[in-house]
């Protein structure tokens, strides 16, 4: 089976050991994997901040370097949801319309493509972690058994849920810009129920909330470490 890596922007330039790590997990799973050059953003920063136009542009070369019936592979909720459930939205009435529709159809969520085709990457991992469920991936992708039905997978993971998994993280986007007090406290919060269960590490299947959970436990000294699922999963 071929798919195609999209790595996303925020990976690549905050985070591309995650990017590194999904294409390891695909490949021992026996995934042909071809990560497309010229690959820039899926237009979502632009889309939820109120410039349908400008996401349109970008999304619109998104959709010419992912041409083809190859599925689309994302190593985030967030970007997943924002081609699978806004590009329709985006393109309708318009020529690509047809075009965006069938990328959405044939792009998944990392974990989601996993649980599809029954692929277990062989994760030697050993030890625990604590999973947050990304907004994105769970009420826009309504996906919350994917990343655990992918950990479950590899014995050495053990899962301690924590209080609260469900709850925003506060990133939100521009909404971390636009109300900080609020997004900060939520993420102060997320970091001290992760760090309550005793886990390794805190897990979760989006970088941008990973990100704003670690800059806050580290902010208020809450010890903690995280990383992206893929990277556990890639061991």
């Amino acid at each position: 089976m071929r798919a195609l890596l999209m790595r996303t922007c925020l990976v690549d330039h905050a985070a591309p050991s995650v990017g590194r790590a999904a294409r390891v997990v695909l490949e021992r799973c026996g995934v042909d994997v071809v990560e497309p050059r010229g690959q820039t953003c899926c237009g979502q920063p632009a889309w939820t901040a109120g410039y349908p136009d400008e996401a349109r542009r970008v999304a619109s070369h998104t959709l010419q370097v992912f041409a083809g019936e190859d599925p689309v592979i994302v190593p985030s909720g967030s970007c997943a949801a924002m081609i699978r459930h806004a590009y329709p939205e985006a393109f309708a009435g318009t020529p690509d319309e047809d075009a965006a529709r069938q990328m959405a159809d044939r792009t998944r969520e990392l974990t989601q493509f996993l649980a599809e085709h029954g692929l277990n990457p062989g994760c030697s991992h050993r030890g625990s972690v604590t999973y947050h469920d990304s907004c994105h991936m769970l009420r826009l992708l309504e996906e919350k058994e994917s990343p655990r039905t992918a950990m479950a997978g590899a014995s050495g993971i053990e899962l301690r849920e924590m209080e609260a998994t469900d709850v925003c993280c506060g990133f939100g986007g521009v909404f971390s810009v636009n109300y900080p007090e609020v997004s900060g406290r939520l993420g102060e919060e997320k970091a001290r129920h992760a760090a309550a269960t005793g886990a390794d590490e805190l897990v979760s299947c989006d970088v941008s909330c990973l990100l704003h959970i670690a800059g806050r436990a580290h902010r208020t000294g809450t010890p903690l470490r995280v990383r992206h699922l893929a990277e556990v999963l890639a061991e």
